[in-house]
């Protein structure tokens, strides 16, 4: 059993240029744009997307368009940053910052989500993926942080070196799940590209 699945992360957001977890802004309609374009050459077999608006309402629009069956999983929602929600780097404690960018097991962000509860809910949705849908290509519509905590989880990357990772908005990430009996091997395919590009 193969399961191929194609992580996008969602275009530009209104609001600004601040950590924005759970908060819930739309997409500009540049973000739209960015969007319709990295899915324009590609189909998947389902949509799945986070609950919040600047993934949802593409997929939603993508899954109508390409008549693609689609369903929003919270557990593919971005960390919550508590405190920093809403806040601009500028804003928030530089050191608070830079320990959490070293070490966000033990250092979270004020009143935020734990970074261990993170990665525990994206490791269960991504079992729910490799159980829900066995040889299939799938498309998950979610965040960058999303993106960075499957390295860790699926490949075995260094917690301490998720934020070297570049998750450009409207690019694509994509990981197989080649599961035999009960062993999974995961493997990467490609990373932060843009899935109109992709033959």
């Amino acid at each position: 059993m193969k399961i191929t699945v194609d992580f996008l992360r969602h275009g530009e957001v209104k609001g600004g240029s601040y950590y924005r977890g759970s908060t819930d802004d739309p997409l500009t309609d540049l973000g739209w744009q960015q969007m319709e374009s990295a899915v324009a050459k590609q189909r998947w077999d389902y949509i799945v997307s986070s609950p919040l608006s600047r993934c949802l309402d593409f997929s939603q629009h993508l899954s109508q368009k390409t008549n693609t069956p689609l369903s929003q999983d919270s557990l593919w929602q971005e960390i919550d940053f508590g405190d920093w929600e809403g806040k601009s780097a500028d804003e928030i404690d530089s050191e608070a910052l830079s320990l959490f960018y070293q070490d966000p097991i033990q250092y979270p962000p004020t009143n935020g989500e734990s970074y261990r509860n993170f990665q525990s809910r994206i490791n269960l949705a991504w079992d729910n993926l490799v159980k829900n849908h066995p040889d299939q290509h799938i498309l998950v519509v979610t965040h960058g942080g999303v993106i960075r905590s499957l390295f860790p989880l699926l490949i075995n990357l260094p917690i301490s070196n998720i934020f070297n990772l570049q998750v450009d908005l409207a690019s694509v990430t994509r990981f197989q799940c080649f599961k035999e009996d009960h062993n999974c091997f995961n493997s990467l395919v490609f990373h932060n590209q843009k899935i109109s590009s992709i033959n």
